[in-house]
């Protein structure tokens, strides 16, 4: 089973600024997995699709739920979720004075499909320093020193 690992933090809450800070889980990255990484993954797991076919069809893929989504479509994929769009627009004084050019950007909504949405019961945890830390011991190593100041190097 693969594990995710993770770093705590100290925040505060942002709609109540007078409560303490708590300590909250901040995933650790393991890589960032490139498409033609994923594509190679996908084909490999499989075995009967080519790469190059695999990639032709994520590629139209795309390219499809693009058009689908600026025709004002909903697409649900099964097992990946559901693709929407909704408006960011400047308010206009009256309806009657509302034009399309109030209209500021087109955003992607996505739902994930049920199979996506509750990942906790297949995750495990391990818990991990912050990349910060992970930085300055490293940099301390390479120099040769033996000690390192964590609160210095979270405060970076």
């Amino acid at each position: 089973m693969n594990t995710i690992k993770y770093s705590l933090a100290m925040q505060g809450n942002p709609t109540n600024p007078e409560e303490p800070d708590k300590a909250y889980a901040r995933v650790q990255l393991n890589e960032i997995i490139s498409t033609q990484r994923f594509i190679n993954h996908i084909s490999e797991h499989n075995g009967v699709f080519s790469k190059g076919t695999v990639k032709g069809v994520t590629t139209d893929m795309v390219s499809c739920l693009r058009e689908m989504l600026v025709a004002g479509n909903k697409v649900i994929i099964d097992g990946l979720g559901e693709f929407s769009i909704s408006l960011s627009s400047v308010g206009a004084e009256s309806m009657d004075k509302f034009t399309a050019s109030n209209i500021k950007s087109v955003n992607l909504v996505f739902k994930p499909a049920e199979e996506l949405q509750n990942l906790i019961k297949d995750a495990t945890f391990t818990q991990v320093s912050s990349r910060k830390v992970q930085a300055a011991v490293l940099a301390a190593e390479k120099k040769g020193e033996g000690t390192v100041d964590i609160d210095a190097a979270k405060n970076k």
